[in-house]
């Protein structure tokens, strides 16, 4: 076969240890995963009676414009409907973008430690990629613009960032949008922007009209709690959505998702609920590694990076044998951390506490 040579050297996205592939393993019977950043809460329960209530769509194709989604996100955001983008997941997304853009002798550029499909899929495409190490768990905006040349086709900005769950300001992000250039794509993604609570975060929507050259990705996935159901979205300005829509597969959205996702966006008082337990629970592990002396890295999002000063996957496998599945930070770009999923106060607090027993031996060990 005369595969892509660049696609010999890759291996598939890595999600979360399934559950009962755990179970199996190591004979437990209560598994926690707090591996993929999804909402512990679920969904809202009028989202749950939206998919069981969709079955009978079951045999026909999606609507492949997603008409009634994207008239509720045009309501939503006030924006026109020509200005979305429906992906399954934002992944799909990014992949979309990498195919309309990228090619061998184009480069695109994105901080060294950040969310994995943007090199995944640039490597697929053939293009170079120009990774700008962080500054702090922070993208380096000065080093990403120095990295930019006539070559570059997309930029890459996570916000907040995954793994980091760090955050750049509305200064600094429009500070940097006014020196890239407006023939180069700059893809935001705003996947965990829902969990957002600090004051100078920069909700990047409102730049539309100011910066013709952005697209902002969000997803259904991680607050809404429709991992499962994979909608994912861009908006950006009509030219730009138009161009990028004859890579998008036909159908990718599928019936019962774009049902679940229309009931999902109108329950913002679940979001609203699902926000303050999030934010709770980081209190939980913010004051674990105070009382510790664990670095960590203060998150925006629905994670938390936190530094054992170890081997991320010895600490990632000590706690899978005691039943709680986490992701270790060697594949993430830091090797001696572990990335934990906020869940609910009762998951925190049993997760912190194998993390304490952990400690506790490393402490007689040494």
């Amino acid at each position: 076969m005369k595969w892509k040579e660049q696609l010999l050297q890759l291996t598939p996205y890595q999600p979360g240890k399934p559950i009962e592939d755990v179970k199996r393993q190591y004979g437990l019977e209560k598994i926690v995963k707090l591996a993929s950043n999804e909402n512990p809460f679920g969904c809202s329960e009028k989202v749950v009676a939206s998919i069981q209530s969709s079955a009978a769509s079951t045999p026909l194709y999606p609507d492949g414009n997603a008409t009634n989604l994207r008239e509720a996100l045009a309501n939503h955001f006030h924006f026109s409907p020509s200005q979305f983008i429906f992906g399954n997941g934002a992944d799909n997304l990014i992949q979309i973008i990498s195919r309309s853009l990228l090619k061998p002798g184009m480069n695109t550029v994105m901080a060294a430690q950040t969310f994995s499909q943007y090199k995944h899929n640039a490597i697929i495409d053939g293009a170079e990629i120009r990774e700008v190490p962080q500054i702090n768990g922070e993208h380096d905006l000065n080093g990403m613009l120095e990295a930019i040349d006539d070559e570059t086709a997309v930029v890459w900005v996570c916000n907040p960032n995954n793994p980091t769950g760090t955050y750049i300001s509305e200064d600094s992000l429009v500070s940097f949008l006014e020196k890239v250039p407006n023939d180069i794509l700059v893809v935001i993604d705003e996947a965990y922007a829902d969990y957002v609570v600090a004051n100078d975060y920069c909700d990047s929507i409102k730049l539309l009209d100011q910066f013709p050259n952005i697209i902002i990705l969000r997803t259904f996935s991680k607050i809404y709690g429709l991992a499962s159901q994979r909608v994912g979205f861009g908006i950006s300005q009509p030219e730009i959505i138009k161009a990028l829509e004859p890579a998008r597969e036909p159908f990718n959205v599928n019936s019962i998702a774009q049902k679940a996702a229309i009931v999902a966006l109108k329950d913002q008082d679940y979001v609203q609920y699902c926000k303050q337990k999030n934010r709770e629970g980081l209190e939980q592990f913010y004051l674990f590694c105070k009382e510790k002396g664990l670095n960590y890295y203060p998150s925006q999002a629905n994670f938390i990076l936190i530094d054992f000063d170890k081997d991320g996957n010895e600490v990632f496998q000590y706690l899978l044998e005691r039943g709680y599945i986490v992701r270790s930070g060697m594949a993430l770009g830091f090797p001696t951390c572990v990335r934990v999923t906020v869940g609910s106060k009762e998951q925190n607090e049993g997760v912190i506490r194998v993390m304490e027993e952990l400690l506790s031996e490393n402490a007689v060990v040494s």
